[in-house]
């Protein structure tokens, strides 16, 4: 029995993971309800198929539709910002509409990397100054994502992300964007993750295979849940260089 398994399986409900049938690559691809998510493997990277059905279930399902979702991990080093730019990527491919991808992790910025791109002023400037946030955002080759990445760190930038000010800049971001993705700091490190979450319509933990601890995960949601943030679900990435994968599953 896999103990990626059964750590997912204890987080949430009781589901029956175990018996969901493989796709693709031999790794199994887990829809809400535990049934096997369809994947067309025949358009996609090979690699990114659960990317592509967490996308599917999250973003493209029936009923309400989460926009503006906070992407954290329990600690460091889970691949959190792969998780994340790849989700903005797979979406953005998807659908006609605008996604606007957050680096608000001001202690360890890593979404700048993922998009091949200089970390230049960003969020940490959105959150000091006034200035419009729409003239922070850095293109990608996708015509409808764009990136705002952490920006250049001052002495108090570790407070910024638990403003008021972050409040009003996701206000903006969603009246412009269809979806707002943001990779948040580990919940080890900051509660930023807690704050944000809050102001948002749900959060993704990112979890790494044989490295999360189950009850370091189980007190994660719980804190985020006592924060009023919604928890969508869980990523366990598997990530294996150079091609990552990850197993999805709402709690």
């Amino acid at each position: 029995m896999s103990k990626n398994f059964e750590l997912l399986q204890n987080l949430g409900k009781d589901q029956d993971l175990l018996k969901a049938p493989t796709a693709g690559n031999g790794h199994s691809v887990l829809s809400p309800d535990g049934e096997a998510a369809a994947v067309t493997p025949a358009t996609i990277k090979p690699g990114l198929e659960q990317i592509h059905s967490f996308v599917q279930q999250v973003f493209l399902g029936t009923g309400t539709v989460p926009r503006s979702i906070v992407f954290t991990s329990t600690e460091p080093g889970t691949g959190c910002s792969w998780v994340t730019a790849h989700t903005a990527e797979v979406l953005a491919g998807k659908i006609a509409g605008g996604v606007c991808v957050v680096d608000a992790n001001l202690r360890e910025p890593g979404l700048h990397q993922q998009f091949e791109m200089e970390n230049g002023p960003g969020l940490s400037e959105a959150l000091q100054h006034p200035d419009p946030i729409r003239d922070l955002l850095r293109p990608t080759p996708l015509p409808n994502l764009f990136v705002i990445t952490a920006g250049r760190l001052a002495a108090d930038s570790h407070g910024l992300v638990a403003s008021d000010r972050m409040r009003m800049r996701v206000h903006e971001l969603r009246s412009e964007f269809d979806f707002v993705l943001i990779d948040a700091a580990a919940m080890n490190v900051a509660n930023d993750a807690v704050s944000v979450g809050s102001i948002s319509d749900g959060v993704v933990l990112v979890l790494k295979a044989n490295a999360s601890r189950k009850e370091t995960a189980r007190q994660a949601v719980q804190d985020l849940q006592a924060g009023k943030a919604k928890v969508l679900g869980a990523v366990l990435n598997q990530r294996q260089f150079p091609i990552p994968e990850a197993l999805y599953t709402r709690l």
